[in-house]
């Protein structure tokens, strides 16, 4: 990846996003929550009840993961991406409270790409099934909220040269669509 655009999150001028265009390679460095499906619901619960939430979004990346257990000698167990479309009804309030990057894999809803679109935000592909690698690039972790939830608590993790790819871009472009288009190009119709 060395040809990789790096970004630090959080982000200090998220005006680097508007540049980013789906299929663009990224290296995040920098601080990166972890949610799942359990840490979004409470977070969503908490909004509706008229709570704080435990942490600020605001020009943060959210990476929906749910850390394993760290081996001994380890900072960390494997920490590979979430199918993303789970989060999907809670993301479009989150990017409303400032969130900038996502990190997960998978397509996302209408309604999730026009909130990206509306709030300038990016949405990031980690490759599936190498949690185990991606968990070298964490210098630090600890639990940031709802540490009952175990592998589902909310995690602050600090990274280097994360690897990803832009899925989804500021104007709403997808890499999934745009990516297909070569091949579709040389193949002959079925």
């Amino acid at each position: 990846m060395s040809d990789a655009i790096a970004i630090t999150c959080p982000l200090t001028d998220p005006s680097v996003l508007l540049s980013l265009r789906a299929g663009t390679m990224v290296r995040v460095s920098g601080t990166l929550l972890t949610a799942r499906d359990a840490a979004h619901a409470r977070l969503h619960q908490l909004a509706q009840d008229g709570c704080p939430l435990p942490v600020s979004f605001h020009n943060q990346a959210l990476y929906y993961t749910g850390p394993a257990p760290a081996p001994p000698g380890f900072i960390i167990g494997a920490v590979g991406p979430t199918t993303a479309s789970r989060m999907d009804p809670y993301t479009p309030a989150l990017l409303a409270k400032g969130l900038k990057v996502m990190i997960g894999k998978g397509e996302r809803s209408a309604a999730v790409i026009s909130a990206m679109v509306q709030h300038q935000a990016i949405y990031l592909g980690a490759i599936g099934g190498i949690g185990a690698l991606l968990s070298q690039t964490v210098q630090h972790a600890r639990v940031v909220a709802f540490e009952d939830l175990g592998p589902e608590a909310m995690y602050e993790l600090v990274v280097k040269d994360f690897p990803t790819v832009v899925l989804i871009d500021t104007i709403g472009e997808m890499y999934y669509r745009k990516g297909q288009v070569p091949y579709r190009t040389r193949l002959p119709p079925l």
